[in-house]
């Protein structure tokens, strides 16, 4: 036990910061890479983002529902960590926008592969009243990760005078540390095989499924974090700024996600997913109408705070809700449902952007965030802790 924490939530913790060093070092510089040195368009970026995130949570589902059925998850985590691990770095090879494309499929195959089964892991490693915790802690290093990422790329570009396919490369090195902490550390936990018969065709029932179906009309307002950048970019937001404004995003993200988490076990998830999800449209009404670097760098921080009080708090609330041996499964379908809203999601935000203007496809986002508010309030009864 770590902290009253079990070892397995703190190794994947340390993980997955390892992990979102390497990819956050690379993921703030894509817009301005795709874009200024590729030749790609808003509308581009969707696609790629769309596609890529589409996949992954296709595998989540997948890989979900392999888990409860053989019985173990870990070798799952350690082949899609391992899948990303090595793809995500040679975007420095990538000469044209559909290469891009490619090895962001490769990479979101491989968080496809690990997600679900990862998160059951987690589950399966503690006690449920302190689920909210453990998902908060594991966001919090997560975070922690995106925070070092970015610091490392900034003073790779402004500092050492790097290009930006030499910071690409260099993002493998923490890449490999994860894999080799997960085959030393992380340990499996013995548990029942589900004798579910129906693999793969097991629909959500009852209340998961309300409220995936909620989630699902929220992810299409909830298109990819990249136009938050290129949004930034485009009111002044220099490239070696960028990492460091993607570093204090993940900065707030950290620091609430595990006082949300707790707050959820004592007081409830449903609370304190609404709160989120309000949050997100006013930040998304912000971004219309920001005219100052100023000003988007408090909307960062705003945003950061939807992230806290929504990420580990959605994933206790779908263990709330069902069995342990059906564990992987509903995070399965939890994560394949936002990766089915964020395709479309990204593409229309994208298409919104380049023909009908920046202002409208914010504003889609934020009324999209208020609608499935409402609902989740309305629609969804009471539910332990949630």
């Amino acid at each position: 036990m770590f902290g009253g924490l079990a070892a397995n939530v703190v190794v994947l913790g340390f993980v997955s910061m390892l992990t979102d060093v390497s990819s956050e070092m690379i993921y703030p510089l894509l817009p301005l890479f795709l874009t200024s040195v590729l030749g790609a368009g808003p509308a581009f970026l969707g696609v790629i983002e769309g596609i890529a995130e589409a996949t992954a949570s296709l595998f989540k589902l997948v890989s979900g529902m392999l888990s409860d059925r053989v019985g173990r998850r870990k070798s799952l985590v350690l082949g899609g960590y391992s899948l990303s691990s090595l793809s995500r770095p040679l975007i420095a090879l990538a000469t044209s926008p559909l290469a891009v494309l490619v090895i962001r499929f490769s990479d979101r195959l491989g968080k496809g592969i690990r997600t679900s089964p990862r998160d059951a892991l987690i589950a399966d490693s503690v006690d449920a009243s302190s689920w909210g915790r453990a998902y908060g802690f594991h966001r919090s290093m997560d975070h922690a990760g995106a925070i070092i990422g970015p610091l490392i790329a900034s003073l790779l570009l402004g500092v050492a005078g790097f290009g930006l396919r030499t910071v690409f490369w260099l993002a493998a090195i923490p890449g490999i540390f994860a894999v080799v902490v997960i085959v030393f550390r992380v340990q499996e936990v013995k548990r029942r095989a589900s004798a579910n018969g129906t693999f793969l065709t097991a629909l959500p029932r009852g209340r998961l499924r309300t409220f995936l179906s909620i989630l699902f009309l929220f992810t299409l307002g909830n298109s990819t974090d990249a136009f938050l950048l290129l949004r930034a970019s485009r009111l002044g937001v220099t490239p070696a700024v960028i990492p460091l404004l993607w570093m204090v995003f993940h900065l707030v993200k950290m620091g609430s996600s595990m006082p949300f988490g707790l707050l959820s076990d004592r007081i409830g998830r449903r609370g304190v997913i609404v709160a989120g999800w309000t949050i997100y449209a006013l930040s998304y009404l912000g971004f219309a109408s920001a005219t100052t670097e100023r000003q988007i760098w408090l909307l960062f921080m705003l945003y950061g705070l939807y992230y806290g009080l929504t990420e580990g708090v959605e994933k206790a609330f779908i263990a709330d809700m069902v069995a342990g041996q059906e564990r992987g499964g509903a995070f399965g379908w939890y994560h394949c449902v936002i990766g089915i809203g964020t395709l479309p999601a990204s593409i229309m935000f994208g298409l919104i952007w380049e023909h009908a203007g920046m202002h409208a496809a914010f504003l889609t986002g934020a009324a999209l965030a208020a609608v499935a508010s409402v609902l989740l309030l309305a629609g969804m009864g009471s539910l332990r802790r949630g």
